[in-house]
């Protein structure tokens, strides 16, 4: 590694300031269910959510996971719902009796439930088309709130829905995905929030701490994110370094918020890549 050099990043009165009147839009994701929080299964709707919603100008700001528990479910659901400008919520609308986020739902909204005829023909049709009857488990995924409104499910027909600000998706990831792209058209997003990542292989992020603050200072527009990784190595040893990423709306304040990111990577004699591939 070359020594490091004198550092020379941007000052804060040389940072342009962001827009003040770019429109925040945030959201909360709820994953619900047993299964999470015991580790018997990984979660990946968050990242799915996150990824939609980005483009959207929806930014997700909270994220919780809790059991399949009614009053945990409605007390977390009326929280969530009022802070945020939109709750996503996964899992807990299956056949099966601990399939309780519906009621929950419902009862959050002081709404009744019950099987409707609108959700009772989607799984009619799907089940028939399979040579299936419709049991009392599978007519458990017809119980929606009274006016809610559905939301299509193209794999597997079972509907979520969405009341208010509120959208109510199934758990399993394909299912929840095929729900994601039928409620693009609901969603009033804000400014997209833009990231880019400056990567400095072999930075230690110890010596970087201070000078990072003073940029972070400087942007009171741009969220700054430190990230270090360390992986075995060949035979020159450990493969390590640290991601810095820069986030905002502003594309002036960003690109000058990157730009200082990479000089403050050269000051400590690495060479910066700006928005790797890999």
């Amino acid at each position: 590694m070359k020594p490091p050099r004198k550092r020379s990043w941007t000052s804060a009165r040389q940072l342009p300031m962001s827009n003040a009147m770019a429109r925040t839009v945030t959201a909360a994701v709820l994953l619900i269910g047993d299964e999470l929080l015991s580790g018997r299964t990984q979660d990946t709707n968050l990242k799915t959510i996150a990824e939609f919603l980005a483009p959207l100008g929806v930014e997700v700001c909270e994220a919780r996971t809790i059991r399949d528990v009614h009053a945990t479910i409605v007390s977390t659901v009326q929280h969530l719902r009022k802070t945020y400008d939109y709750l996503f919520t996964t899992g807990g609308i299956g056949p099966t009796h601990d399939d309780i986020t519906a009621d929950a739902i419902a009862a959050v909204f002081e709404r009744r439930i019950g099987v409707r005829a609108d959700a009772l023909a989607l799984l009619e049709a799907h089940y028939a088309g399979r040579g299936m009857e419709i049991n009392e488990g599978r007519r458990r995924m017809a119980r929606i709130p009274d006016g809610a409104l559905l939301i299509a499910n193209p794999v597997s027909a079972a509907p979520g829905f969405q009341i208010g600000n509120v959208f109510v998706m199934a758990g399993v990831p394909s299912v929840m995905r095929g729900m994601l792209q039928q409620i693009g058209d609901r969603i009033d997003g804000g400014e997209v929030v833009q990231s880019h990542t400056v990567r400095g292989k072999g930075l230690l992020e110890g010596n970087i701490a201070g000078p990072l603050a003073e940029i972070a200072r400087a942007a009171p527009g741009v969220n700054f994110g430190s990230y270090p990784w360390m992986r075995p190595g060949g035979p020159r040893g450990p493969d390590f370094g640290v991601n810095l990423v820069a986030r905002g709306r502003d594309p002036d304040t960003l690109a000058a918020a990157v730009q200082a990111l990479a000089e403050l990577v050269r000051a400590e004699g690495v060479k910066p890549e700006i928005d790797p591939k890999d």
